[in-house]
């Protein structure tokens, strides 16, 4: 049985992982400036999911893989900068009239596909198992991934709704706009640093 302290650590490590900024924060952010809580409420249910089950599978044994063959993370790094990069352009290129399709709209699948192309998501989960679990004994998974969970998808859910507002100071379609291509311009930088921080 895990004690008090802990837990406490997993929910600290999981909450400070979960809602400081990234790539999906940033996409979370805009669709729900621009679409609103329930159209984006899909996407944060996929890159909570996509995250859980990332950890799941790195928790029964393939982060040892990465360990031994770190040049995973390098292909890794140039395959989600580019698919950043793409969300990057989808957010800056979205229109914000009353034309919107259902294509522009991030998906459940965008959500999931995402956090597996996440550096970011593969270093916290990685992070996670090393200081949570060992090799002989993970039990303590079975506690560290429904909390990861909850903790997850609730603060994901908070950038909606801290998305949600953003309307309200920026209440006209050209302003809305810019910050689209501010916020698209943001995640190709960070696809980029992603880049950067693995090769250099």
């Amino acid at each position: 049985m895990a004690s008090m302290s802990l837990i406490f650590a997993m929910f600290s490590f999981s909450l400070a992982m979960s809602i400081s900024p990234g790539p999906v924060n940033m996409v979370i952010v805009s669709s729900s400036a621009s679409y609103g809580i329930r159209k984006t409420f899909a996407f944060v249910s996929g890159a909570t999911i996509g995250f859980t089950l990332l950890l799941l599978f790195l928790a029964l044994g393939f982060y040892r893989i990465v360990a031994v063959y770190p040049v995973v993370l390098k292909y890794l790094a140039i395959a989600g900068s580019l698919f950043i990069i793409y969300m990057g352009w989808k957010i800056a290129s979205a229109r914000t009239d009353i034309t919107i399709t259902r294509q522009d709209i991030p998906t459940f699948s965008q959500g999931f596909l995402l956090q597996w192309l996440n550096p970011k998501a593969w270093i916290g989960c990685v992070s996670g198992i090393s200081l949570f679990s060992t090799p002989d004994n993970t039990s303590l998974i079975l506690i560290f991934t429904p909390m990861y969970f909850t903790v997850c998808y609730l603060s994901l859910f908070s950038w909606s709704v801290l998305g949600s507002r953003i309307p309200l100071l920026i209440n006209n379609p050209t302003r809305l706009h810019t910050f689209n291509i501010i916020t698209g311009a943001l995640l190709g930088l960070t696809a980029l640093s992603l880049l950067y921080v693995q090769f250099f």
